[in-house]
């Protein structure tokens, strides 16, 4: 590990100002996945600026529907809110998926937005990969690609995004609040992730010094119908093969709204307005489900060892919407 400085903020303006006084600063909420990524030298910060003081942990219903979650609030404790259970069940499924209790007990909403991909070849220095050294080229492509995107990847880049949080989110149609040199705005979680394309070391929309301060989720009054399913090796502490998050508006047996994303098989947190585009008027029944499953992953590809990967997430988003239409 690097040698590094450490600072304790005081308050969020106080962050941003250390964070933008030069190059190679670094947020620290839970550090569940800054750290492992410090110690094995693939993030190297001059700065690490601990924000774990800031008054960023509370979840709170406003005025008008819709729910704000603080950048601080632990992945348990937004799991288990009952405002969250009753009304996005989706996320607090999606979170209790994700990693062990003990990381979940650390680890922040900040944080899971911003995780890194777990590609092996990325974590791994001795070989080629374009996003941790820009213009080294992509090992996975040709290399043990089993675990790697089939949609939204790039010839520079098929690491698929590992987090649980962020596939609801993107159902949910999330947005987040941040503060940063320029003052506050707030990004439509649909443009914070970024696709590889050719800079696939640019993952989010964040500019230099921005900090999350907050999600806010909108009231969509069907969330709670809604249901996330997660495909992965074993039983626990596994990131998915392939994941969906669903929420259906069903009256006299017809879908009139749907929200479907998808994870485990895409460079980034995957809405799919194929999938709720053909939902959407249609019967609630095994026909519509499977319709949709194939226009999620019409544009799917796949490498050597990853072929498996578009009919696991049919069957996947099939059962997810059989579940959340009450047909299981």
């Amino acid at each position: 590990m690097h040698p590094f400085t450490f600072i304790q903020a005081s308050d969020p303006p106080a962050a941003i100002r250390v964070h933008a006084a030069g190059k190679g600063s670094a947020y620290l909420g839970g550090g569940t996945n800054l750290v492992d990524l410090m110690k094995m030298n693939i993030e190297t910060p001059a700065r690490v600026i601990d924000i774990n003081g800031l008054p960023l942990g509370n979840i709170e219903q406003l005025p008008n529907g819709r729910v704000r979650i603080g950048a601080l609030v632990r992945n348990s404790d937004l799991a288990w809110h009952p405002v969250i259970m009753r009304l996005y069940p989706v996320l607090s499924q999606a979170l209790l998926s994700g990693a062990s209790p003990q990381l979940r007990n650390m680890a922040t909403v900040g944080g899971n937005l911003l995780q890194r991909t777990r590609c092996p070849y990325f974590y791994d220095t001795s070989f080629a990969c374009n996003k941790r050294t820009p213009g080294s080229g992509c090992s996975a492509i040709k290399g043990y690609n089993r675990s790697h995107a089939v949609l939204g990847g790039s010839d520079q880049c098929i690491a698929t995004h590992p987090s649980d949080m962020c596939v609801a989110m993107a159902a949910l149609d999330a947005t987040i609040l941040v503060e940063g040199p320029n003052g506050p705005r707030n990004i439509p979680f649909p443009d914070f992730h970024l696709l590889p394309g050719d800079t696939p070391h640019r993952e989010t929309a964040l500019a230099p010094g921005d900090l999350i301060t907050a999600v806010e989720l909108p009231d969509i009054p069907f969330a709670g119908r809604s249901h996330y399913l997660k495909m992965r090796d074993r039983a626990s502490y596994e990131f998915a093969l392939a994941s969906a998050a669903v929420a259906l508006d069903i009256r006299d047996g017809v879908i009139q709204a749907a929200r479907v994303a998808l994870g485990g098989v895409a460079t980034k947190p995957w809405r799919s307005a194929g999938a709720e585009k053909v939902l959407t008027g249609a019967a609630n029944n095994q026909q519509t489900y499977e319709a949709a499953a194939a226009a999620a992953l019409a544009q799917a590809k796949t490498y050597q060892y990853n072929a498996f990967k578009p009919e696991l997430a049919k069957r996947t988003l099939i059962r997810a919407l059989a579940t959340t239409g009450g047909m299981l």
